[in-house]
Parts: structure tokens; C-alpha cells; sequence
């Protein structure tokens, strides 16, 4: 643990959570993923907001010359080589990007949606763990923000853009029935969410954000899982700040042990937004520090290209907490490594992915 760390942590956060020698529940492997959309939009978001019409084409032709350039679908095998490695029950992800095109109309009054699948993230990872002989299927499927914008897609061919952020909870199916259950299957999109003005026109983008959760029966033994991505850190921390509060007082509001697994945007450290602090201050415990006390462990921070070839990890936003009778055996921080990069050098997000393995006390 760094100093910034050990300063920040109450004593809540520093209780320990580790399992005990004597714990004879059943391992629970889960496991959290950002998929990484494929390019910084902030541009985008930038040109939109002042309502520049020309700058707001250039930001997006380029935007998606980005998406294109760091391949999601080859990207998708060294994420299906994580989760086989991995061997997760459950796995949240996040930043599961739908990624159509259509007629360029969205600035019009009736604009016709874009419906032109070109890259479908879930269908080509779920693809990618087929091919491995690996049985998963999704769970929740939470839609978030969903907006398009006209670029180039070729060179003189203009054609709305348009993004569906989805937050996904795939399960293995490959466990019998008489083993493991799912039920009360949930998703919510969080009341507090930013929205981006498009110039004066008087049309707006909503940044929606949300969750998903399902309960699960291990042999006997009852949690709930819950998946999330909280919004970025930044000049809207408020927003954050709420959604996190949406949690405690939403899905983690059960008697239920509950792993809460995702991109929470809040640092680790405590170094930024007070959320992280807020989580474990309602109960939860870090499945990474109970296990990893001395070690930064951090997940984000690869280069929106995902061309560096060192290891630029800086943040520790990735997390599993859990809390009400459970405990962490274990924790692994995966794509953190050089050989992790796929066969062109690509990293397979510009995040790390966290696989923990808790157990009931």
C-alpha cells in the first residue's frame, strides 16, 4: 500500500476481509472487465457542446478512425484468453460498445436511427469464448447512453455514428442446475446522470450510467452480484458521488452477502472522488487490498491508442468489494502485463481487468 493510500483508508478499509484458514465456503471466481470503446470521445463531446457543426464532423472522423484502429474484434481474443485463464462464474463488464451506422440526419428534426451493425462487442467476445470451447451467456444487458453523431466513415462518405453503451453480466451455463441458480435478474440506469447540451439547438446527449445485478445460488449459498460503471472523474464528481449513493441505497440494499464488482471512476488511493471512501465506509471491503495489502495494484492508465509499450497504469478504479459474510482467498490483476498485448502490439483495454476469488464465512 502506498502512503497516499494509507493516509486516505479508515479503518473500515483497513479491517481485513482476508479468509481465514478455517473458511469452508465455496470459492466464488468473479471477475470485473472494461472493454475500452476504442478512442477518447471527449472531442466529440467538445465540438458538440459548441455546437460546431464542422468540429464536430472532424472530431468524430476521428474518434471512429480510432475505434477502428485498435480492433476491438482483435482484442477480443486476448480478453476471451483472460477470462479462460481466469475461469470466472461471473463476469461484469463494462463499455460494451454497439457501434452502428446509417443515414447522416442526426442533427434533423426527425432523424432516422442508425442500425448498421459494424462492431457488437458482446456478440464478438461471446464469439471469442465459443471458439474456446467456454460456456457463457449474459445475464443483465443494461443499456446506457445511446447518441449518434455524423462523421466520415470513408473518405468522402458521411454517415451517422451512432454508440449504445451497454453494461454486461455474463455467467457460466456450463454448471448444473442443481448447483447453481440465478434469479431476480435486475437493471437500473441511475437518476443523477450528466447531459451534454448540443450547442443552442436545444437537443441534448444523455450520459446515462447504470447497473445490473443478479442473485445467485451456489450450492446452498445465496449473493447477489451487482455490475457497474460509475461516470468518469472530472468536472461532474457530484454526479459520481450520487450514483455511488444509488448503489448503497438500490441493488446493495439487501440483507443478501453482495459482491459489487465494476469501474467505479474513483480512485483507490483516495486521492480523487470520495465514492471509494463512501463504499467502504457503508460496509464493503476491497477484495484486492484484504489480499494484496502492500501492492498498488492499480487498472488504468494505458494509452488511448493502446500502443505504449510499457506498462502505464496509474489508477486503481477496477474494483470487486463484497460485503455481509464474505471473504477474499484471492485477487488478480489481468492485462497488465506485455505478453498479455495482442498479436499487434495492442493492449486489451486501456484498462486492467480484476478476477477475485471470494467465499462465504
Amino acid at each position: 500500500t502506498n502512503a497516499a493510500e494509507q493516509q486516505s483508508s479508515t479503518p473500515s478499509a483497513l479491517s481485513n476481509g482476508r479468509c481465514p484458514s478455517n473458511t469452508v465456503g465455496l470459492p466464488i471466481p468473479v471477475m470485473t472487465r472494461n472493454l475500452y470503446q476504442g478512442a477518447d470521445l471527449s472531442p466529440v463531446f467538445a465540438a458538440a457542446a459548441k455546437g460546431d457543426g464542422p468540429g464536430i464532423v472532424q472530431a468524430t472522423t476521428t474518434a471512429w478512425q480510432n475505434i477502428k484502429a485498435t480492433n476491438f474484434p482483435e482484442r477480443a481474443g486476448a480478453l476471451g484468453d483472460e477470462i479462460e485463464q481466469s475461469e470466472p462464474l461471473l463476469v461484469g463488464l463494462q463499455e460494451v460498445s454497439l457501434f452502428r451506422t446509417g443515414l447522416p440526419d442526426s442533427i434533423s428534426a426527425t432523424p432516422t436511427p442508425a442500425e448498421h451493425v459494424e462492431f457488437d462487442y458482446l456478440d464478438l467476445l461471446l464469439r471469442e469464448l465459443d471458439q474456446r470451447g467456454l460456456h457463457y451467456a449474459p445475464v443483465t444487458i443494461t443499456k446506457e447512453a445511446d447518441a449518434e453523431i455524423p462523421g466520415y466513415t470513408a473518405p468522402g462518405v458521411l454517415q451517422d455514428i451512432r454508440l449504445t453503451d451497454r453494461d454486461v453480466i455474463l455467467a457460466r451455463t456450463d454448471v448444473s442446475s442443481s448447483k447453481l441458480q440465478l434469479s431476480n435478474k435486475q437493471t437500473g440506469n441511475y437518476a443523477t446522470y450528466a447531459s451534454l447540451p448540443i450547442g443552442d439547438t436545444g437537443q441534448s446527449i444523455k450520459l446515462l450510467r447504470g447497473w445490473g445485478s443478479v442473485d445467485v445460488t451456489l450450492r446452498g449459498q445465496t449473493f447477489r452480484f451487482i455490475n457497474t460503471h460509475l461516470q468518469q472523474e472530472g468536472p461532474l464528481n457530484a454526479i459520481q458521488v450520487a450514483q455511488g449513493n444509488e448503489i448503497l441505497n438500490g441493488p446493495a440494499n439487501t440483507s443478501l452477502p453482495v459482491i459489487l464488482a465494476g469501474d467505479f471512476n474513483s480512485r483507490a488511493d483516495g486521492t480523487g472522488t470520495p465514492t471509494y471512501n463512501n463504499l467502504i465506509g457503508a460496509g464493503f471491503k476491497d477484495a484486492w487490498r484484504a489480499t494484496h495489502p502492500r501492492e498498488l495494484g492499480n487498472t488504468w492508465g494505458h494509452r488511448a491508442d493502446l500502443l505504449n509499450t510499457t506498462v502505464n497504469l496509474t489508477q486503481r478504479l477496477d474494483l470487486v468489494l463484497f460485503r455481509n459474510n464474505l471473504c477474499a482467498l484471492d485477487a488478480d490483476v489481468v492485462g497488465d502485463e506485455l505478453s498479455d498485448r495482442t498479436p499487434s502490439g495492442l493492449w486489451p483495454s486501456d484498462h486492467a481487468g480484476v478476477v477475485a476469488t471470494l467465499r462465504g464465512e
